[in-house]
């Protein structure tokens, strides 16, 4: 396959994982319109590991000191209480997407990676980002999030399923319905996002080595690893700076304008 393939759709997963406009589906649309046979579900899981690593880089501080608090439980410092906490909430936030996932993941993606219900996915989470912009008072920082928020970010993460949907856009939403502030919300996001992927990566990755990968994907899933990674970090510090002075609305109307896209390339076709 040509180099530039890999290095677009690592590049994409990286952007579009973070923001909240939908990586899985951005990659169906992309695998449909530029013909990617090559790429699929294990692909995926290359690109998502590459954001990972990304994740995991960038809140490098935050999870070694969550690490060493739990490896200390009994060092009673505030900080460390706050950090074991944390933990917590995190592992409760990805008990529904977790269970989910294992149980339809598998059947949801094989049913619904067709552009027409990536576009209509899209454009109605978009209406849904636009109306929690519109109601949520965002009065609430990150301390504040509570036992209450990780069960229905959890929930919300499971919708990411459905490709369109977005993970982050999906839990960004909800946080802010919840009253979060934009940075409260976009931090606990990209938290919970490391166990999530981490534990379905492992999964897909044991089904791929059962089976193995077929001559030459070896270095087209590592080249869209690494494109995904750089792309993700970047658009990490990206965003993490953008929503301090600005709102989720600019990711809305994208979404309607790639769906009004993808709606015309079918009416077209």
């Amino acid at each position: 396959m040509e180099l530039a393939q890999p290095i677009l759709l690592g590049l994409l997963q990286g952007a579009t994982e973070f923001l909240p406009v939908s990586s899985s589906g951005h990659l169906v649309l992309a695998e449909t319109f530029f013909k990617i046979k090559e790429a699929g579900l294990a692909f995926d899981v290359a690109l998502h590991l590459g954001t990972l690593v990304a994740v995991v880089i960038y809140f490098q501080a935050e999870l070694l000191a969550m690490a060493r608090a739990v490896a200390r439980p009994g060092d009673l410092a505030p900080e460390a209480r706050d950090n074991r906490r944390l933990t917590l909430l995190l592992l409760v936030a990805t008990i529904p997407g977790g269970l989910l996932g294992k149980l339809f993941a598998d059947r949801i993606e094989a049913a619904l990676r067709q552009p027409l219900l990536v576009a209509a996915a899209l454009a109605g989470t978009g209406l849904i980002l636009l109306w929690a912009e519109g109601v949520g008072r965002r009065c609430r920082d990150f301390k504040q999030i509570g036992m209450l928020d990780a069960v229905v970010l959890g929930l919300a993460q499971a919708f990411a399923l459905v490709p369109g949907v977005s993970r982050s856009g999906a839990t960004m939403t909800v946080g802010l319905f919840r009253g979060l502030d934009r940075t409260a919300a976009a931090r606990f996001s990209f938290l919970m996002s490391v166990p999530i992927i981490a534990g379905a990566g492992a999964l897909h990755l044991i089904k791929i080595f059962r089976h193995g990968l077929m001559p030459g994907q070896g270095s087209f899933f590592a080249i869209g690893f690494v494109a995904s990674a750089l792309s993700g970090y970047l658009f990490i510090a990206f965003i993490m700076r953008y929503i301090q002075t600005r709102s989720f609305a600019i990711f809305a109307y994208y979404r309607f304008a790639v769906a009004a896209l993808v709606l015309g390339w079918i009416w077209l076709r």
